[in-house]
């Protein structure tokens, strides 16, 4: 549909949702099996909790994952990789992103690792809200334009990536990605009830080889603020961390809920937008991001590895102690 309303070319954040579960997995493996870093590892995709974070628990950033948010990674590869690709100079490329989420705005220019491609990543952010309003606007009737697929280079998703948008499916979906790292094998059953419904704390354990993983989703800042004050207790006392791994949302529900989209939003409609992408899931070819034939084209021809050097310098980010709004 996108091309036909004048967009070049076309690449799916859900195929970034599974770069970042690549990339965050790995993360998550470093620390809980060989040591190298803090645990609890705690996930960084959502920008509004991103800033949160550097203004109220700056202690907490030694706990954060530095991979970048799926549409950030699709930005600085639509001008490295895929413009490498198809001989085209990346000062030319304007990239947009279609978003559910408000603070991804300020996202795209936090810090200059956004500019990890020597240019804006990313150079503006349209709410759903907004661009549903444009179509409106402009008198075209949206539903019946034809389908058209992503660029596959950088659009093809597995079902982890698609449920990505929903509170505790970026733990779901990384889960399934770590437990194969550490077994080589895949889950025996790849839907992880714990992480999914609207409970605004909801807390797990998944056993890989023998080892105990507990994890925790929170969603909407106040369930946050609990669940890091429960860390940081743990922590001033010397205790065993509660967790190995938490997943925090910013909106109740995920992105789903997120304050770019359509006003209105009830729980019904949550659900109802989450058991959508839960459905998508289980109609995908491949169910786990390490199974994505072009991620796995993509760090085969271009960045080594997940972690590497390359990945590090396009995918990831940093965060610092941000002073509170002036009042």
């Amino acid at each position: 549909m996108l091309k036909r309303l004048g967009f070049d070319a076309v690449f799916d954040t859900n195929f970034g949702a599974d770069l970042t579960i690549m990339e965050e997995s790995n993360e998550f493996v470093e620390r809980f099996v060989h040591g190298k870093g803090e645990i609890p590892l705690i996930t960084s995709c959502c920008p509004g909790w991103v800033d949160y974070m550097e203004k109220y628990y700056p202690e907490m950033i030694p706990h954060f994952s530095s991979a970048k948010s799926p549409h950030e990674m699709v930005g600085v590869l639509s001008k490295t990789y895929y413009a490498e690709k198809k001989g085209i100079n990346p000062a030319k490329i304007f990239g947009v992103s279609i978003m559910p989420c408000t603070a991804k705005k300020y996202e795209i220019t936090r810090i200059d690792d956004m500019y990890a491609s020597g240019y804006q990543d990313i150079d503006v952010v349209l709410t759903t809200r907004e661009f549903s309003r444009m179509i409106k606007a402009s008198g075209i009737d949206f539903l019946n334009l034809p389908d058209s697929e992503p660029d596959n280079i950088l659009g093809d998703y597995t079902g982890a990536g698609v449920i990505f948008g929903a509170t505790g499916g970026v733990m779901e979906a990384a889960l399934r990605t770590a437990y194969y790292l550490i077994t080589g094998q895949n889950l025996k059953k790849v839907d992880i009830e714990e992480t999914r419904g609207l409970e605004g704390i909801k807390t797990g354990k998944i056993n890989i080889n023998g080892k105990e993983v507990r994890i925790a989703v929170a969603h909407g800042l106040a369930n946050v603020a609990s669940v890091l004050d429960e860390v940081k207790e743990a922590k001033a006392k010397g205790k065993e961390m509660p967790y190995h791994f938490i997943e925090v949302m910013a909106c109740r529900g995920g992105c789903v809920g997120g304050g770019g989209q359509p006003y209105g939003a009830t729980d019904e409609i949550r659900m109802k937008r989450a058991s959508g992408i839960y459905t998508d899931d289980k109609n995908q070819e491949y169910r786990c991001s390490h199974e994505n034939p072009f991620i796995k084209k993509l760090y085969e021809d271009y960045l080594g590895k997940p972690l590497s050097e390359k990945s590090h310098k396009l995918l990831h980010t940093h965060y610092k102690p941000r002073p509170l709004y002036n009042r």
